[in-house]
Protein backbone atom coordinates (compact mmCIF):
# COMPACT_ATOMS: atom_id res chain seq x y z
CA UNK A 1 0.00 0.00 0.00
CA UNK A 2 2.68 2.10 0.69
CA UNK A 3 4.09 1.95 -2.92
CA UNK A 4 1.15 2.72 -4.80
CA UNK A 5 1.05 6.18 -2.77
CA UNK A 6 4.26 7.23 -3.91
CA UNK A 7 3.23 5.80 -7.44
CA UNK A 8 0.36 8.45 -7.33
CA UNK A 9 2.28 11.57 -7.50
CA UNK A 10 4.68 9.86 -10.23
CA UNK A 11 1.46 9.41 -12.64
CA UNK A 12 0.26 12.61 -12.04
CA UNK A 13 3.50 13.64 -13.55
CA UNK A 14 3.58 11.45 -16.09
CA UNK A 15 0.22 12.25 -17.30
CA UNK A 16 0.88 15.63 -16.76
CA UNK A 17 3.61 15.84 -19.20
CA UNK A 18 2.37 14.24 -22.05
CA UNK A 19 -0.91 16.42 -21.94
CA UNK A 20 2.30 19.47 -21.92
CA UNK A 21 3.77 17.65 -24.71
CA UNK A 22 1.16 17.14 -27.05
CA UNK A 23 0.36 21.24 -26.84
CA UNK A 24 4.11 21.99 -28.16
CA UNK A 25 3.14 20.14 -31.67
CA UNK A 26 0.04 22.38 -32.01
CA UNK A 27 -0.12 25.92 -33.87
CA UNK A 28 -1.05 28.19 -32.01
CA UNK A 29 -2.51 30.27 -34.89
CA UNK A 30 -4.60 26.97 -36.15
CA UNK A 31 -7.29 27.40 -33.57
CA UNK A 32 -10.57 25.15 -34.73
CA UNK A 33 -13.94 26.63 -35.42
CA UNK A 34 -16.99 24.98 -35.30
CA UNK A 35 -18.18 27.56 -38.66
CA UNK A 36 -15.91 25.91 -40.68
CA UNK A 37 -18.68 24.06 -43.41
CA UNK A 38 -21.06 26.49 -42.00
CA UNK A 39 -22.29 29.19 -44.17
CA UNK A 40 -21.40 32.74 -42.45
CA UNK A 41 -24.10 33.84 -39.83
CA UNK A 42 -26.87 35.78 -41.14
CA UNK A 43 -25.88 39.67 -40.54
CA UNK A 44 -26.83 43.34 -41.33
CA UNK A 45 -23.72 45.91 -40.87
CA UNK A 46 -23.29 49.50 -41.75
CA UNK A 47 -21.04 49.91 -44.76
CA UNK A 48 -17.67 52.00 -43.76
CA UNK A 49 -17.44 54.21 -47.11
CA UNK A 50 -21.68 54.09 -47.94
CA UNK A 51 -23.66 56.12 -45.56
CA UNK A 52 -26.44 54.63 -44.86
CA UNK A 53 -26.02 51.22 -47.01
CA UNK A 54 -26.17 48.05 -45.04
CA UNK A 55 -23.82 45.17 -46.18
CA UNK A 56 -25.52 41.31 -45.10
CA UNK A 57 -24.28 38.18 -45.32
CA UNK A 58 -25.11 38.15 -49.30
CA UNK A 59 -21.93 39.56 -50.25
CA UNK A 60 -20.49 36.59 -49.94
CA UNK A 61 -22.84 34.44 -52.76
CA UNK A 62 -21.34 33.87 -56.28
CA UNK A 63 -17.88 35.28 -55.61
CA UNK A 64 -15.02 33.42 -53.74
CA UNK A 65 -13.72 35.64 -50.48
CA UNK A 66 -11.84 36.39 -48.01
CA UNK A 67 -12.98 38.11 -44.91
CA UNK A 68 -10.72 39.92 -43.02
CA UNK A 69 -11.06 41.31 -39.91
CA UNK A 70 -9.00 44.02 -38.74
CA UNK A 71 -9.18 47.20 -36.70
CA UNK A 72 -7.15 50.75 -36.01
CA UNK A 73 -6.39 49.60 -32.65
CA UNK A 74 -4.76 46.36 -33.93
CA UNK A 75 -0.51 46.76 -34.56
CA UNK A 76 -0.92 43.04 -35.87
CA UNK A 77 -3.46 44.37 -38.52
CA UNK A 78 -1.06 47.25 -39.60
CA UNK A 79 1.92 44.33 -40.13
CA UNK A 80 -0.81 42.62 -41.95
CA UNK A 81 -2.09 45.30 -44.04
CA UNK A 82 0.88 45.75 -46.56
CA UNK A 83 0.81 42.14 -47.72
CA UNK A 84 -2.95 42.59 -48.24
CA UNK A 85 -2.82 44.79 -50.09
CA UNK A 86 -0.52 43.29 -52.55
CA UNK A 87 -2.51 40.30 -52.77
CA UNK A 88 -5.61 42.86 -53.66
CA UNK A 89 -3.62 44.22 -56.26
CA UNK A 90 -1.34 42.05 -57.73
CA UNK A 91 -3.47 38.67 -57.37
CA UNK A 92 -6.63 39.96 -57.43
CA UNK A 93 -8.06 38.34 -54.51
CA UNK A 94 -11.09 39.74 -53.51
CA UNK A 95 -11.03 40.60 -49.69
CA UNK A 96 -14.22 41.79 -47.79
CA UNK A 97 -13.11 44.33 -44.69
CA UNK A 98 -14.87 43.91 -41.40
CA UNK A 99 -13.62 46.83 -38.98
CA UNK A 100 -14.48 45.66 -35.72
CA UNK A 101 -15.07 47.45 -32.75
CA UNK A 102 -12.87 50.36 -33.90
CA UNK A 103 -14.50 53.93 -34.67
CA UNK A 104 -15.78 54.75 -38.26
CA UNK A 105 -13.20 57.87 -39.20
CA UNK A 106 -10.05 56.37 -38.24
CA UNK A 107 -10.83 53.12 -40.35
CA UNK A 108 -11.35 55.72 -43.10
CA UNK A 109 -8.34 57.53 -42.42
CA UNK A 110 -6.10 54.03 -42.26
CA UNK A 111 -7.68 52.75 -45.78
CA UNK A 112 -7.20 56.60 -47.04
CA UNK A 113 -3.78 56.59 -46.03
CA UNK A 114 -2.35 53.12 -46.14
CA UNK A 115 -3.96 51.63 -49.32
CA UNK A 116 -7.46 50.22 -49.66
CA UNK A 117 -7.49 46.12 -50.26
CA UNK A 118 -11.10 45.88 -49.40
CA UNK A 119 -14.34 45.16 -52.27
CA UNK A 120 -16.06 46.26 -49.76
CA UNK A 121 -15.56 47.64 -46.04
CA UNK A 122 -18.48 46.88 -43.51
CA UNK A 123 -18.41 47.52 -39.42
CA UNK A 124 -19.15 45.60 -36.71
CA UNK A 125 -18.64 48.22 -34.11
CA UNK A 126 -20.70 46.22 -31.16
CA UNK A 127 -18.94 43.39 -32.11
CA UNK A 128 -21.97 41.35 -32.69
CA UNK A 129 -20.74 39.36 -35.92
CA UNK A 130 -17.22 39.04 -34.34
CA UNK A 131 -18.95 37.02 -31.82
CA UNK A 132 -21.00 34.84 -34.07
CA UNK A 133 -18.09 34.41 -36.08
CA UNK A 134 -15.91 33.00 -32.72
CA UNK A 135 -13.65 36.24 -33.28
CA UNK A 136 -10.68 36.55 -30.71
CA UNK A 137 -9.47 39.07 -31.60
CA UNK A 138 -7.52 41.09 -34.67
CA UNK A 139 -6.56 39.89 -37.07
CA UNK A 140 -8.51 37.03 -38.63
CA UNK A 141 -9.01 35.96 -41.82
CA UNK A 142 -12.23 33.34 -43.37
CA UNK A 143 -12.15 31.42 -46.31
CA UNK A 144 -15.60 31.54 -48.02
CA UNK A 145 -16.63 29.75 -50.67
CA UNK A 146 -18.91 31.66 -53.71
CA UNK A 147 -21.81 29.21 -51.65
CA UNK A 148 -21.45 32.05 -48.83
CA UNK A 149 -20.02 28.81 -46.90
CA UNK A 150 -16.90 29.52 -44.42
CA UNK A 151 -13.76 26.25 -45.43
CA UNK A 152 -11.25 28.28 -43.88
CA UNK A 153 -10.30 30.16 -40.81
CA UNK A 154 -7.31 31.94 -39.81
CA UNK A 155 -6.03 33.52 -36.65
CA UNK A 156 -3.23 36.11 -37.23
CA UNK A 157 -1.21 37.82 -39.64
CA UNK A 158 -1.72 36.55 -42.89
CA UNK A 159 1.33 36.93 -45.13
CA UNK A 160 3.28 34.80 -47.50
CA UNK A 161 3.91 31.94 -45.20
CA UNK A 162 0.15 31.83 -44.23
CA UNK A 163 -0.95 32.05 -47.81
CA UNK A 164 1.05 29.75 -49.43
CA UNK A 165 -1.56 27.26 -47.80
CA UNK A 166 -4.85 29.60 -47.69
CA UNK A 167 -4.34 30.55 -51.56
CA UNK A 168 -3.75 27.27 -52.34
CA UNK A 169 -7.35 26.58 -51.07
CA UNK A 170 -8.54 30.14 -52.58
CA UNK A 171 -7.65 29.48 -55.90
CA UNK A 172 -9.01 25.56 -55.83
CA UNK A 173 -12.28 26.82 -54.33
CA UNK A 174 -12.40 29.75 -57.66
CA UNK A 175 -11.64 26.64 -59.94
CA UNK A 176 -14.90 24.96 -58.89
CA UNK A 177 -16.78 27.83 -58.79
CA UNK A 178 -18.73 28.34 -62.17
CA UNK A 179 -18.95 30.94 -64.35
CA UNK A 180 -21.83 32.94 -64.34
Amino acid sequence: MKNIKLFIPFAIFVGLALFLLKGLDRDPNALPSALIGEPVPAFSLPDLHVPGALVSEDIFKGHVSLLNVWATWCPSCRVEHPFLVALAENEAVRIIGMDYKDEDEPARRWLQTLGNPYAVTFTDQEGKLGLDLGVFGAPETYLIDSQGVIRAKHVGVVDERVWQKLGSLYRQLLAETPVE
